[in-house]
C-alpha cells in the first residue's frame, strides 16, 4: 500500500478490484456496456449502464472485436469489388477506426508520447494524460496503421484478408483482458476514464473472454490456430513488463496500446505463415 495515499482512497481502490458474482440475467447489460463504451454502435434503450457492469464487461472485449472485425471484413469485400486491394484494405481500416472512434489508437498514441518523451513515472503519466498529440505519438500511430494496411494488402486473397480482420480484432482484445486479470493498475492514474472497467475481472470472466477470442480461430487452417493467441500473449507480456517497470503497472492507454500492437503483430504473423 502506498503510504502517501489516504486510507479512504485505498479502500475505494480495493473495493473496485472486487469482482461481483456472475449473474446470467445481467449479461446482456454487461455486453452492451462493453459495446457502448468501445464502439459508436447504438445500444437498445433498455440497457442499464453501471460501473459494476462496465467492470465485468472485459469478458466481452473479444466479442466486440469480432463485431468490429466483421464490419471491417464486410467493407473490404464490398470495396474490393470496385477498387484495388490496397484501397479496399485502407477503407476497411478506416471503417474499423470510425466504428470504435479511434479509442485504442488514442491509447497507442498516448503511450508512445509518454514513454517516448517522458522520464520517470510521474512525468510519463502526465504526458499520457495530455490530450495533445506529440511527435512520438504521431510516429507510433502512423507506423502501426501503415503496417496494418501493408500486411493486410499483402495477404493476397480476399478471403484471407477478411479472416485476418476478424481473427486479429478478436484475439488482440484478449491481451488487455489478460493484463486486467493478472496485472496491477497504475494507481497514480486514479482519474483515468477507464478505471471502472480496468481494475478487476473474475476467473469466469477471463474464461468467457478466451472463448470469444478463440471462436474466430476456427476460420484459420489447423496449423495456424494457436499462432494468433501465442503472438498476442507474447506482445501483452512484453509490453506489460515494460509498463510495470516504468510506471508500476498499466493504465487504460496502456491497454489500448497492447490491443493495437497485438492486432498488427497478428497480421504480420499470419502474413509470415501464409506467404
Amino acid at each position: 500500500m502506498n503510504e502517501d495515499r489516504p486510507a479512504a482512497t485505498e479502500r475505494a481502490f480495493a473495493a473496485s478490484r472486487a469482482c461481483p458474482p456472475f449473474r446470467l440475467a445481467e449479461q446482456g447489460h454487461v455486453f452492451f456496456n462493453a459495446l457502448m463504451f468501445f464502439t459508436r454502435i447504438p445500444v437498445p434503450r433498455w440497457v442499464r449502464y453501471s460501473e459494476v457492469f462496465l467492470n465485468q464487461s472485459a469478458a466481452y472485449f473479444p466479442l466486440v472485436g469480432i463485431l468490429v472485425g466483421a464490419v471491417g471484413a464486410a467493407v473490404f469485400w464490398l470495396a474490393a469489388l470496385v477498387w484495388p486491394t490496397w484501397i479496399a484494405v485502407l477503407l476497411s481500416v478506416v471503417a474499423t477506426v470510425l466504428l470504435t472512434g479511434g479509442f485504442h489508437e488514442d491509447g497507442l498514441a498516448d503511450v508512445c508520447d509518454g514513454f517516448g518523451g517522458g522520464w520517470g513515472r510521474d512525468r510519463i503519466l502526465e504526458i499520457m494524460k495530455d490530450s495533445r498529440l506529440g511527435t512520438f505519438g504521431a510516429l507510433g500511430l502512423g507506423l502501426v496503421l501503415g503496417l496494418k494496411v501493408t500486411a493486410l494488402a499483402h495477404l493476397g486473397e480476399p478471403s484471407r484478408v477478411a479472416v485476418a480482420l476478424i481473427v486479429a480484432h478478436a484475439a488482440s482484445r484478449l491481451g488487455p483482458v489478460l493484463i486486467i486479470y493478472r496485472g496491477s493498475y497504475a494507481r497514480a492514474d486514479l482519474t483515468s476514464k477507464v478505471k471502472p472497467m480496468a481494475t478487476g475481472l473474475s476467473t469466469f470472466g477471463l474464461g468467457l473472454a478466451v472463448l470469444w477470442g478463440s471462436l474466430p480461430l476456427a476460420l484459420l487452417p489447423l496449423p495456424l490456430v494457436v499462432m494468433p493467441l501465442a503472438v498476442v500473449a507474447l506482445v501483452s507480456i512484453c509490453l506489460y513488463l515494460r509498463f510495470r517497470r516504468e510506471i508500476g503497472g498499466y493504465t487504460g492507454d496502456c491497454l489500448g496500446a497492447i490491443q493495437q500492437i497485438g492486432e498488427v503483430a497478428t497480421y504480420l504473423g499470419l502474413l509470415a505463415f501464409l506467404s
